[in-house]
């Protein structure tokens, strides 16, 4: 996400696989699971009922988020090491058994300015996006190169029972962003609308048809509106327009998740004193872009990175939650973490 100073972590190979766990085998994964492997259009076909129970399920997630302390205990499950080079990941979805990771390849990283040149502090570099489609046990199945010419940077991800949602920006702030649906079955991505900011995650809410989005370091909440088409109404408006300040600093966000009851919820770090990383998770409220629930997370891997160094997911789990993490870089891991209230 628009997190220039966090750069690339190092190179690790934390965490031993431990005993796979088995997946959730609720009716809707199952589903979701039968249809993908099926090579079935998902993303344009998908059932209300199963589309509400998804939704259900979100909703899980936060009543029991905000059960948590900082005395909750975090339990490592599982690590599974990714079987391919991920490059610098920053979304990460979980459909059925398969996880979808969007991830900028940096082909030259941005170089600053001596002084700042058409509003910006740096140049564009040089890189390539992509969404990469895994099995649970790291190998790869597919993937999709995503943005064009400067435009190479995902950002955080979401998927709303149909579609996958990624942002794809230029890697400096205050640039411009194109935003993508992504059918999860076949990977065919398709321009929604394009953007003059840098998005760095975004989020879908289908009940009230609108998007929403966070800006470079996630210092912005965006909120866009569509059509009964899908189109986005108002794309084409400045940004000081549709922005609204994000009053929180306890972290940066780098990847979110819409729960459904106007939340969502975001994973993300913070660099205190240029040395000290703060990692935590936050459940913001879309109405107010007013924090919920603000939970530091004092999870790390063996070389020192915040779990929430780059992207998340969390489910629903018997009477508690499981989170899936993906901090490291090129050679990454998947670290299982469960939590009950």
């Amino acid at each position: 996400m628009g997190n220039f100073g966090r750069g690339h972590a190092p190179r690790s190979d934390d965490g031993a696989t431990a005993v796979p766990l088995p997946c959730p085998s609720s009716t809707r994964l199952l589903a979701i699971a039968l249809a993908l492997s099926a090579g079935a259009a998902f993303a344009r076909g998908a059932e209300p009922a199963l589309l509400a129970e998804r939704l259900a399920e979100r909703q899980q997630v936060s009543e029991r988020f905000q059960q948590l302390t900082r005395a909750s205990v975090w339990r490592l499950a599982e690590s599974r090491p990714m079987q391919f080079p991920t490059h610098h990941p920053q979304g990460m979805v979980k459909i059925g058994a398969e996880f979808f990771v969007s991830s900028v390849e940096v082909k030259r990283r941005p170089q600053p300015y001596a002084t700042p040149r058409d509003g910006h502090d740096r140049d564009t570099g040089a890189g390539l996006g992509h969404l990469f489609k895994i099995d649970g046990r790291g190998k790869l199945l597919a993937s999709v190169t995503l943005g064009e010419g400067t435009l190479y940077h995902p950002g955080g991800i979401d998927f709303d029972g149909r579609d996958i949602w990624v942002s794809v920006a230029e890697y400096r702030p205050d640039s411009r962003t194109i935003i993508y649906r992504v059918d999860p079955a076949t990977m065919k991505a398709t321009e929604v609308f394009r953007f003059a900011d840098h998005i760095g995650a975004i989020v879908h809410d289908s009940a009230r048809r609108t998007l929403h989005g966070v800006s470079w370091g996630s210092r912005y909440f965006y909120r866009w509106t569509l059509d009964a088409e899908g189109r986005v109404t108002d794309a084409s408006a400045p940004p000081e327009k549709l922005r609204t300040p994000n009053p929180s600093f306890y972290i940066d966000y780098q990847d979110c998740k819409f729960l459904g009851r106007d939340e969502m919820i975001c994973s993300g770090v913070a660099t205190l004193g240029g040395t000290i990383r703060l990692g935590g998770i936050e459940l913001v409220d879309l109405r107010t872009h007013r924090p919920i629930r603000q939970l530091p997370l004092a999870l790390a891997t063996k070389s020192g990175l915040p779990m929430t160094q780059n992207p998340f997911w969390i489910e629903p789990r018997e009477t508690g939650l499981r989170a899936f993490f993906l901090p490291e870089d090129d050679r990454s891991t998947l670290y299982v973490y469960e939590v009950t209230p």
